[in-house]
This record gives structure tokens, C-alpha cells and sequence, in this order.
């Protein structure tokens, strides 16, 4: 016979079950009838018994009741904020409001607000464990623009996080703390990663410092392998527990967890006393799989959990910040969700509709040929250049050499990563690209690898200054291209090195799109 204690678990797993299926039921029989908002994620764990606690998402309301602002961007060439919300019809974002507020400039992704009610709202993460790059040694934030998407036809974007970028809420209302039961969810971009630490979203430090073993309980994803791995060469969904990246209870490898790649990509983990799971799947179609399901890792620290209760994006406990992944929604709950309850989340985010997008400016004309010449008051007659792996700014005359009329003049090509953005080929040196490396520009030769092929793509948008273009890199959008002391960089508006300072940066990124030197 079964004991009280699990009869009654039973019993509330069967109504938390009964209760998520008459949501989903009430939502079915709602189609092509006036309803008030769509159902969200939060909507379907409250009902299974788990409500969310933190709800975080810059695409979409994640309550039918939430009608208040998504997230906030903040305007680079006045440093003015506004708030983006909803579309009333649909609980997407308004991305048009976004839009119209960023016109002719940059913006940032200043706040991202907690939908729950509590108050546990993401904002740039300060220095922990690891200083980030931003005046004082905070993180930078996303690129307003970098991750465009539509959710039923809706334009939306998501939260583009390049190494450096991150967003913390250190001190919280309701999150899990010590060994209590708690779950998470995102929905990220599963084909945006790379091995550095760590593109995480979950429970945290609360001082942004590594407090040993089983200090945290976050989503981790990527293809890091100095911890944890699963099968095949990755990305991985797997649990960042602090001091590890775990994909099951053997403290290196689940074979069970597989390599994971969808375009949107449903992420899952949740943990209560010796007990906890990793799963996952296809953001836009298709049921979530359980990669692990069992004890926890069999190390001296983890059992019990140590939690402290912080929120993280983007980042490690400690504020690591070699990370890279896209955001575009997630939730935290109290309790453990059923795998019913999950089950039932993963069938709303696939209703949701996501979809790729392309970028608002696309720039100039993909196989054109154009120079670019500086904007700033001072620089005016001198062009972008190259003298070999060099590149400068030079002033380039009528009267100038032939050569140096060639060495100004750049073939666009679609973007090398991105076909929405631009990659600019040398005109008198073929299958040579301008490329940043370690934030400086230099033209190389095409070596066919990923990485070239993000350092060379640069993305456009009306310049910052009112004139022609200004152009942010496609694996650091927060950084523009900009000449500073006539060389270039890819610079931050404000940051902690010298070629971010933001005297004259929304001058120095502004590019005038010109007629070529050397046809």
C-alpha cells in the first residue's frame, strides 16, 4: 500500500495534471472565439501547482493577465529610455514602438522586466569573480536590434549576448533558495553558442562571486568541455551548479544528453532535494525529450543544494563573461514541475509561432562597389583603407595615386555569417575581407572558418550621427566600427578602453556611403 506522504503526491500530480489539461482544453475550445489574452507559459505552471516566480522575455507576455512592459531600451545618442510593451491582440512585443523610439540611433537593452509580479527584474550585471567591459567594470548590454524574430507573423527581437554582455538581478523576491524544489525554462537560439563560460539563465550567487558547490541551479548552453559534456561535440543543454557544468550525475560525461542544434531551442532544468532533470527540444515543433532524470551529481557539494536565490543571463555565478547565446524567453517557478506541466509549456512555445527574422537596415547594395569615407568634423576627405593587413583611415584626393584610390575601395558582399549584413571585400586584393581581431580591424584572407566569418561580417544601420551608415559587428553588436588616431576599431559608446570613449563616437562610427575610388 502506498504510504500517506506518496498518495498524496499522487493526488497532486494527478489534479496539477488534470488542472493543465482543462488550461490547454479552455485554450483549443477558445480558438477562432474573443479571448481576452492567449495563455502563457506562467498561466499553464500555475495551474500543474508551480507557479512562476520569475519571468523574463523580450518577444512576448508570458501571462494572459500581463499587459505591462516587456523590457526597456535605452537611445545612444541621447541616453533616453522607454519602455516597450505589448501588443494588445497578441501579447507580442511591440517591436514598432521600439522602432520608432530608436530611429536614426542605437539602443541598448537597458532592463528587462520580471513578469511574475515580483519585482525580479534583470538589469546590467555588475563585476563579480570577473570584471566585465563597461565603465566601472560592469557588463555591456545587448544590442536592441541583434536578434530579430517574428512570432506569428509579429516582429519581435531577442537578447543577443556577445562575451562581455550579461544581465543579473542579485537581490530577489521568491526564488529558490538552499535545497527547495524549483524549475526553469528558455527558449534559445541553439545554433548561437560557442565554449566559453557561461551562457547561463538561473539561480545564482548572490554576490556574483563563486561560493563553492551547489551555489546555483541554471540553465547552461554550449559546447564547453572543461566540466561536463554530453554525447557528440555539442552544443549541450546541461546544469550550471557552480564550479561544473553537469549533463547528469557523473561529474564528466551523460551520454544521454545529446548534441542540440535547433534554430529555437526549448531548454529545461529542475531540481529538488537529490533529484533533478535536463530536457529539451525543438522551439517550433515536435514534444520535449528528458536528457536526465535522477540523483544529483555524485560530488561532495551538491547534495544538499546551497542555492542563494540570484537571477543570471548571459553570465556565470561569478560574472564570467566568455559566453555567447541568444535569449528570448524564460521562466522560474517555485515547486518542481511535472513533466505534464512542461509538456504542456512546450506545446504553447511551439503555438507561439517563432520564426527567424531579417534585420531592419540592410545597408548598401550586396555586390556594389563603394568607399567609405569618415564623417567626423576633422576627417572628413580621409577614407576607410588598407595598406597591406593594414587598415587605416587615409585622405584619399583626385590627385591621389592609383593605388591608393584602389586600397580605398570595398566590394560588399553579403554577410560572411549573416546574409542580412554586409562583408566588405578588398577591391584590389580578391578573397580578402575587412575583419576585427582583438577589437582592431585588419583586411585577411578568407580562411573559410566560422570565426572569420563572424569578425567579417558587420551589420548596418543609419549612422549615428544623421549620416550615412554605421555598421556594428555581428558577434559584438554592441561594438561599431570607428576610426580613432586614423585607425580602426570596433568600439563600445563608453567602455574602459581608450578607443571607447564617447567624445566623438557617434561621429567616428558614422560612415558616408561614397562612390568608389577604383570602379
Amino acid at each position: 500500500m502506498a504510504s500517506p506522504l506518496r498518495y498524496q503526491r499522487l493526488r497532486t500530480t494527478i489534479l496539477a495534471v488534470t488542472a493543465v489539461g482543462t488550461l490547454v482544453t479552455s485554450v483549443l475550445v477558445g480558438v477562432g472565439t474573443s479571448v481576452a489574452a492567449p495563455t502563457g507559459p506562467c498561466d499553464i505552471y500555475a495551474a500543474g501547482g508551480t507557479p512562476c516566480v520569475a519571468a523574463h522575455s523580450t518577444t512576448r507576455a508570458l501571462l494572459s493577465s500581463y499587459s505591462g512592459s516587456l523590457y526597456q531600451v535605452r537611445r545612444a545618442s541621447d541616453n533616453a529610455t522607454q519602455n516597450i510593451g505589448v501588443l494588445a491582440a497578441s501579447g507580442v512585443a511591440n517591436a514598432a514602438a521600439q522602432d520608432s523610439f530608436c530611429a536614426n540611433t542605437s539602443c541598448l537593452i537597458s532592463i528587462i522586466y520580471d513578469q511574475s509580479g515580483r519585482g525580479n527584474h534583470l538589469t546590467q550585471a555588475p563585476p563579480g569573480g570577473f570584471p566585465g567591459p563597461a565603465p566601472g567594470g560592469n557588463d555591456s548590454l545587448a544590442n536592441a536590434v541583434a536578434a530579430p524574430v517574428t512570432l506569428n507573423g509579429n516582429r519581435a527581437y531577442g537578447v543577443f549576448i556577445a562575451p562581455g554582455t550579461g544581465y543579473r538581478d542579485n537581490s530577489t523576491n521568491g526564488i529558490a533558495t538552499g535545497d527547495q524544489p524549483e524549475g526553469m525554462y528558455a527558449i534559445f537560439n541553439g545554433q548561437h553558442f560557442n565554449n566559453g563560460c557561461c551562457f547561463d539563465y538561473g539561480n545564482a550567487e548572490t554576490n556574483s562571486l563563486d561560493n563553492g558547490n551547489g551555489r546555483m541551479e541554471a540553465i547552461y548552453f554550449g559546447n564547453n568541455t572543461v566540466w561536463g559534456f554530453g554525447s557528440g561535440n555539442g552544443p549541450w543543454i546541461m546544469a550550471d551548479l557552480e564550479n561544473g557544468l553537469f549533463s547528469g550525475a557523473n561529474p564528466r560525461q551523460n551520454t544521454a544528453d545529446p548534441s542540440i542544434s535547433h534554430r529555437f531551442l526549448t531548454a529545461i532544468v529542475k531540481g529538488e532535494p537529490n533529484h533533478w532533470a535536463i530536457r529539451g527540444g525543438n522551439a517550433q515543433s515536435g514534444n520535449l525529450s528528458t536528457f536526465y532524470n535522477g540523483a544529483r551529481p555524485n560530488v561532495a557539494g551538491y547534495n544538499p543544494m546551497r542555492k542563494e536565490g540570484a537571477i543570471i543571463l548571459g553570465i556565470g555565478g561569478d560574472n564570467s563573461v566568455g559566453a555567447t547565446g541568444t535569449f528570448y524567453e524564460g521562466a522560474m517557478t517555485a515547486g518542481y514541475p511535472s513533466d505534464a506541466t512542461e509538456n504542456a509549456v512546450q506545446a504553447n512555445i511551439v503555438a507561439a509561432g517563432y520564426q527567424p527574422s531579417s534585420l531592419p537596415n540592410a545597408g548598401p547594395a550586396v555586390g556594389s562597389t563603394i568607399s567609405l569615407r569618415a564623417t567626423t568634423a576633422c576627417c572628413t576627405t580621409r577614407y576607410l583603407s588598407h595598406s597591406g593587413a593594414t587598415v587605416t583611415t587615409q585622405v584619399v584626393t583626385a590627385s591621389s595615386s592609383a593605388t591608393a584610390k584602389a586600397n580605398a575601395t570595398w566590394i560588399v558582399r553579403a554577410g560572411l555569417a549573416n546574409s542580412s549584413c554586409r562583408s566588405f571585400e578588398s577591391r584590389n586584393t580578391p578573397g580578402n575581407f575587412l575583419r576585427h581581431q582583438n577589437f582592431q580591424l585588419f583586411m585577411h584572407s578568407n580562411n573559410g572558418t566560422a570565426l572569420f566569418a563572424s569578425d567579417a561580417t558587420f551589420c548596418a544601420q543609419a549612422g549615428q550621427n544623421g549620416q550615412g551608415n554605421s555598421f556594428w559587428s555581428s558577434n559584438f553588436p554592441a561594438r561599431y566600427v570607428r576610426h580613432f588616431n586614423n585607425n580602426l576599431y570596433i568600439s563600445l559608446n563608453g567602455g574602459t578602453a581608450a578607443t571607447d570613449s564617447a567624445n566623438l563616437w557617434r561621429d567616428d562610427v558614422s560612415w558616408a556611403i561614397a562612390a568608389p575610388w577604383t570602379p
